[in-house]
Parts: C-alpha cells; sequence; structure tokens
C-alpha cells in the first residue's frame, strides 16, 4: 500500500455503499448499517473502459470507474481504517473494493 503503510492487512468486499460527496469528494459513506466519516484522502485515480476490456475482453464493462482510498472512522472512539470506494461513473453507483486495518 502507498503511504509507507505496506505491512497493512487487507481484504476485498465489492458491496455497494451509499457515499455523500462534498466538493467533489466522498465526505461520509454508509456501509452494512454504519455510518463512517472520511477523515482524509489517500489517493485518487479513474481507469478507462480501455484499460478494463484490455484486461477483461469478454466483459461487458462501464465506460470509466472512479477510486478513491481514503481514510475513515466510525466514530470517535472508533480506530480508523483506510477504505477503497469505487465509483462507476455510467451508473453513479458506489462500491465498497477494499478495506486495510492500518496499523498503530
Amino acid at each position: 500500500m502507498q503511504g509507507g503503510r505496506a505491512d497493512a492487512v487487507s481484504r476485498t468486499y465489492g458491496e455497494p455503499v451509499d457515499v455523500w460527496v462534498q466538493d467533489g469528494k466522498p465526505a461520509r459513506f454508509a456501509w452494512r448499517g454504519r455510518l463512517y466519516t472520511v477523515l482524509g484522502v489517500l489517493d485518487h485515480w479513474v481507469i478507462s473502459r480501455e484499460w478494463w476490456r484490455q484486461q477483461n475482453p469478454d466483459l461487458d464493462t462501464p465506460a470509466e470507474r472512479e477510486f478513491w482510498r481514503v481514510e475513515a472512522s466510525a466514530g470517535r472512539n472508533t480506530r480508523a481504517s483506510a477504505y477503497e470506494l469505487r465509483r462507476d461513473l455510467a451508473t453513479e453507483q458506489w462500491m465498497l473494493a477494499r478495506v486495510w486495518d492500518l496499523p498503530d
């Protein structure tokens, strides 16, 4: 993982989430009945359909996907983790792609 956190443990989910955007960036998201507040953006990138098509020629893939890796927490007394949020730009649907438990 970038930012000197290579020893973090990650898990893949691919689950839908509701995301609230402020100033063009994720500010909060709801996942599994909990509300998470974004504390900071760690990374942001967009992948176009052409890249997906080259990697998976048999799949019908969206035109572009936007990825946000954020640090977020479910509350003051909850330890922050890194979350990778993915947005399908054609449908505006958000997914939680991955979660990293950050080291202390």
